[in-house]
């Protein structure tokens, strides 16, 4: 656990070491790293928000192994092969994940999560899910698992998809270099978790609350 923190606080410094030692290598890398936290169910704990900030800042300094341009299309396949393995994945084992109640990194209570965000956003869910830690991971497979017609999931995941990749990486190339943002990366990044992570807390207390303050007629 301290390293995958010390990972997430300090994902510059890790990622330019990881390229400093692989090169263009580094790509595979990536590619891997998206794909596995969207693709595979029982690990959505990887930083793929940060990730993309940060490779994109990478990207921007000179001379760097990472291009912009190659990056942006790469990780936008990744994450659209991961949302499509993660919604057969539910398809075709739902009902088995269902019924346990922990599978590796991976509790039966984020499908409950998840299915409270499709009963409240609809197929909206796919886009917005993007840009939410955990339910990002969960979302397709709910989709798949459940009775979303697989043309209505795939146009909103292309949509999230593009979203998502595009806008965190185009952040990181304008903003990740600039001297402030540099010089504080680490709260930066932090500042990014906490962002993402923030609606599905707002979530789980609205839960709570519902179940502690039931309605009454």
């Amino acid at each position: 656990m301290e390293f995958l923190i010390d990972f997430l606080l300090h994902l510059d410094n890790h990622l330019i070491a990881m390229v400093n030692e692989y090169g263009t290598l580094t790509y595979a890398i990536l590619f891997l790293i998206i794909f596995t936290e969207t693709g595979l169910i029982v690990m959505p704990f990887l930083p793929g928000d940060s990730l993309l900030f940060a490779a994109g800042a990478i990207a921007a300094l000179p001379n760097s192994a990472l291009n912009i341009y190659i990056i942006i299309p790469l990780l936008i396949v990744a994450a659209l092969l991961g949302d499509n393995v993660n919604y057969f994945v539910g398809r075709f084992a739902g009902d088995f994940v269902k019924s346990k109640e922990r599978i590796l990194f991976f509790k039966r209570d984020y499908i409950i999560q998840t299915e409270a965000f499709y009963a409240k956003h609809g197929a909206k869910t796919i886009i917005m899910a993007r840009f939410v830690p955990i339910v990002r991971t969960v979302a397709p497979f709910v989709a798949g698992a459940g009775s979303m017609k697989y043309q209505n999931y795939l146009l909103n995941c292309v949509i999230g998809a593009l979203l998502w990749v595009i806008g965190l990486t185009t952040m990181g190339f304008l903003f990740g270099n600039i001297p402030i943002v540099k010089n504080n990366f680490e709260k930066v990044i932090l500042a990014i978790i906490v962002i993402s992570v923030l609606p599905m807390v707002i979530a789980l207390l609205k839960g709570k609350r519902k179940k502690s303050n039931p309605s009454t007629f």
